[in-house]
């Protein structure tokens, strides 16, 4: 069991993990149901700094040097995917081979820097806040949510592209084991996010069910990009509305 969630380390942040000699299909596969787990080390990462900043430095620079972080452990992944879905949504003109291409191409367009802008000063505003008045669980379960989205995509979503991490994750995914990371995920953001769980969770799913209908409508299922760009997405609007009074 500790294969894959070293597997699913490896996959979604730039952490030092232990090197792995003969990964298995299946390994890969069952490495989804770690997904939330790794947002969670993330969002403990991101509070434990917090903590040792908040005698020394402003909300603002904290919020900053937190965005930082959160980039460097994620290796940028999910940004990328975000930048390359914001220029093939846009530069696709509703074409599905063409959005499909202008994703697998590694230059950036206006779209995408726009995009990425975006999303992260949202993300400082909203951090800046949280971190104004200590919301630490807050910050916390972030990740977590927006990873057991992406996983609840996986579920129930075709991945298109042939071959690849993305494929053997799908094929291979364990789906029994997986819901249940979801129902846990759910149970925990309702505990630790107390009355704003509810509302949050709501926001979360209909941001979900938006941008899944969105692949669906255009591509016919996900990609590797458009699950990072979900992610992001959803990490900034579980931000927003943890804010909210």
């Amino acid at each position: 069991m500790l294969r894959p969630f070293i597997i699913a380390l490896q996959l979604l942040t730039r952490l030092p993990t232990p090197r792995i000699k003969d990964v298995y299909d299946s390994e890969v596969g069952y490495s989804i149901v770690y997904y939330p787990w790794v947002g969670l080390l993330i969002g403990i990462i991101l509070v434990v700094v917090m903590k040792l900043l908040e005698e020394i430095f402003s909300a603002d620079i904290i919020a900053v040097l937190l965005l930082v972080i959160w980039v460097l452990t994620t290796g940028g992944l999910h940004i990328d995917g975000l930048a390359d879905s914001a220029d093939a949504w846009i530069g696709g003109y509703g074409d599905r081979e063409k959005t499909l291409a202008i994703m697998k191409q590694p230059t950036s367009g206006p779209i995408a820097v726009a995009a990425v802008v975006l999303v992260l000063l949202a993300k400082y505003i909203a951090l800046t806040e949280l971190i104004a008045t200590a919301s630490v669980l807050a910050i916390a379960i972030v990740p977590l949510v927006a990873r057991a989205a992406a996983v609840l995509l996986f579920l129930t979503t075709d991945y298109i592209r042939r071959g690849g991490i993305g494929e053997k994750t799908k094929y291979h995914l364990p789906v029994g084991a997986a819901y249940l990371q979801c129902v846990v995920t759910l149970a925990l953001v309702l505990f630790l996010a107390g009355g704003k769980g509810i509302t949050l969770i709501v926001a979360v799913l209909i941001t979900w069910f938006y941008l899944r209908w969105s692949m669906q409508r255009r591509l016919g299922g996900m990609t590797g990009d458009t699950t990072g760009a979900l992610i992001e997405i959803i990490e900034v609007v579980s931000l927003v509305v943890l804010t909210l009074k």
